[in-house]
């Protein structure tokens, strides 16, 4: 029975001291240990069998069992130690809670007081920063009341003072007065509701109706409409009060201009009316004369009066521009049947350089007032004085070289008074282009007369196959049209023109180049089978002489020059004709009639070469080869073929010498037109 009692006693201590792994963890890693006995899965057994491994180990047995009994003494009298040291813990441990609680007690206390005084403090700011608040806004409020108060003492003897300056014409006092006055009245925009500071502001207003009214009456005064009359120099009141009407609403300053340029441009209106000889286009110079000595006087009598940013002079010489252009247009109308093409290039040049004139002396701002409507994209500049005539050596030069070859120019600035008077030429631009096409008609018929005068060119081979000298005076007259054109209009009338050209460009492909392409017994649309599968041995065929095939090689030469100053021709028209018109300049059409005459030549070169080897390659063809029994190092069709050869294309190679690509074009259609004759 105690064994079993003792049995159970051991498995009850086992199961009590069995812990979680947690609580084994954490003891290992505070008390960590490497005996065996402190293990959580310590086994008696192993440990038995550690201590005692052999039977010869068994003898040392009592010494073991002696230091576990006194290693179980050690441990209990650890243990007993530690169960006495804890008897007074739970004593002392309520002690120290009372103590803390204590301690917490007098902490809240004092937190409790510097809180208290913290809202003590922060009330007593609060009371002095309200005090120094209240003291800010008096500061500001008496600050702003004193400034309001200085600016009603100003705005109400400045009215006063205005008004009475005003009643005395003390322009010049009441231009500076008046500005000051408008800006102190702003600062009682947001005061209107009180009922003196609206009178004020009415004053004020009454004030400046009452200044327009009466610096009108005075320029009326000074400057009446009806008669000429004017006075013998500038009024030191009336500049004066050009300053204030510097300040008052813009109508004044307008109309004030508005009366000042009338009652100026109303000599030149009686001067020059419809029905007076010096109103038409052969007298127009005396117009421009006119207004130069108005100019002048202007500045000598007047030209302190206004502001200089009024810019009087300059607005003068507009009104002067916008008359005159209406006078002119409405003329010509009338006379339109008397209107010559030498009289109406006379106005145009003499109306283009007084537009020059203004643009070197003024700037045009005036003409953003809508004096003057700007184009879109404003033409090329077309001003005489900006850009050089051409010389004779330049005249000379392009009639050697071609003068649409020359590098460009840069362009100069524009012209802002550009088109102001000589706009009014445009409608009658048509007589302009009626002269050039019957200059250009009589200069084609010339050169056709002259090329049947002179007959064909001299064989000559060191000129390199020059081209006729008949195309570069025609360009060159050309590009005299266009310039001179562009100088009078950028617009229809250089669509009208571009028209004569390609008319005459064909004229001249027809009549000068295609007209005089020597003629052949074939058909002239070139070689075709029938012409290569002749049957007529012995006839002869008829052959170009030297001078005609050097013909073909000039006007072939003069056809690629044409062909390329067109391009550059059609490349200056748009350059020079306004933007929104660049789409109907097209002279495609004349370049591809060139290109034909081209081919034309070449294709005569090629049929003539073709023509002489015929015979020998005929020969060759009817030959009875089966026949042959010895071989010559060279047949006699050979040495023909040889011998038309050496004959023609040295001739069409020194020809052709400035265009090679032509030149190359030729041997390879013949090579290809001899080999085909060959196969067949």
């Amino acid at each position: 029975m105690m064994e079993e009692e003792e049995l159970e006693f051991v498995e009850e201590l086992e199961a009590v001291l069995q812990l979680t792994p947690e609580v084994q963890l954490a003891i290992e890693q505070v008390f960590p240990s490497q005996d065996p006995l402190d293990r959580a899965d310590f086994n008696a057994v192993e440990y038995i069998n550690t201590l005692f491994p052999t039977e010869q180990s068994l003898a040392n047995i009592d010494e073991v069992v002696n230091k576990i009994r006194l290693k179980i003494r050690r441990l209990d009298d650890n243990i007993r130690t530690v169960v006495r040291g804890q008897t007074n813990v739970g004593q002392d441990g309520r002690q120290a809670l009372e103590e803390a609680q204590k301690a917490i007690q007098q902490l809240f206390g004092k937190i409790k007081d510097i809180k208290d005084k913290a809202e003590k403090s922060e009330q007593m700011v609060k009371e002095i920063t309200r005090d120094i608040k209240q003291l800010d806004h008096a500061k500001r409020h008496l600050t702003t009341s004193i400034t309001t108060l200085n600016h009603l003492h100003m705005l109400a003897g400045g009215v006063d003072s205005l008004e009475a300056m005003t009643r005395r014409r003390q322009y010049g006092e009441v231009a500076n007065l008046l500005q000051g006055v408008m800006n102190v009245l702003e600062h009682f925009h947001k005061y209107m509701g009180i009922p003196q500071i609206r009178q004020l502001s009415e004053r004020v207003k009454a004030a400046q109706t009452e200044l327009g009214q009466q610096i009108l009456a005075d320029f009326e005064e000074a400057f009446p409409s009806q008669g000429t009359k004017r006075p013998g120099g500038p009024s030191n009141v009336l500049r004066d009060a050009c300053l204030v009407a510097n300040i008052l609403d813009p109508r004044i300053k307008q109309e004030i201009i508005k009366k000042f340029i009338k009652q100026h441009l109303s000599e030149y209106l009686v001067l020059f009316q419809e029905n007076q000889d010096v109103a038409w286009l052969d007298k127009i110079d005396r117009r421009y004369a006119w207004i130069k000595r108005q100019l002048v006087d202007y500045e000598e009598k007047y030209g302190r009066m206004f502001p200089r940013e009024w810019c009087m002079a300059e607005r003068i010489a507009v009104e002067f521009c916008h008359v005159t252009r209406a006078e002119l247009a409405k003329i010509m109308r009338t006379r339109a049947k008397e209107i010559e093409v030498k009289l109406l290039l006379f106005a145009i040049q003499r109306t283009t350089n007084f537009e020059g004139f203004l643009a070197k002396r003024f700037s045009g701002c005036t003409l953003t007032d809508g004096t003057l409507k700007k184009l879109e994209s404003p033409p090329p500049s077309t001003n005489p004085f900006l850009e050089d005539e051409p010389t004779p050596e330049m005249e000379e030069l392009a009639t050697e070289k071609g003068d649409l070859d020359q590098p460009k120019k840069p362009k100069a600035p524009d012209n802002p008074f550009h088109g102001i008077v000589s706009k009014c030429f445009e409608p009658h631009l048509y007589v302009y282009i009626e002269s050039q096409d019957k200059n250009l008609g009589e200069l084609i018929d010339r050169f056709v007369a002259d090329f049947k005068a002179q007959g064909p060119p001299k064989p000559n081979t060191d000129e390199g196959g020059a081209v006729l000298p008949s195309c570069a005076d025609l360009f060159v007259y050309y590009k005299k049209c266009m310039v001179q054109c562009s100088q009078l209009s950028t617009g229809e009338p250089m669509i009208a023109l571009t028209t004569i050209f390609q008319k005459y460009l064909r004229e001249y492909a027809w009549k000068i180049l295609s007209g005089n392409l020597p003629k052949t017994t074939t058909s002239s649309g070139g070689l075709t089978i029938s012409s290569l599968l002749k049957e007529k041995e012995g006839s002869e065929v008829a052959k170009f002489t030297l001078e005609e095939l050097c013909l073909i090689c000039n006007i072939l030469s003069t056809a690629e020059y044409c062909l390329a100053t067109t391009q550059q021709l059609e490349e200056k028209l748009k350059e020079k004709v306004d933007v929104s018109l660049i789409e109907r300049i097209n002279l495609t059409g004349e370049m591809d009639t060139f290109s034909t005459v081209i081919s034309s030549s070449i294709q005569l070169l090629v049929q003539d070469l073709d023509a002489a080897c015929d015979p020998a390659l005929t020969a060759m063809s009817k030959m009875q080869w089966q026949n042959v029994e010895h071989v010559g190092d060279q047949s006699p069709y050979v040495t023909s073929v040889i011998l038309h050869i050496k004959q023609n294309v040295p001739i069409i190679r020194d020809n052709l010498a400035s265009t090679r690509k032509y030149f190359t074009q030729f041997c390879v259609k013949f090579a290809k037109s001899t080999a085909l004759s060959s196969v067949i």
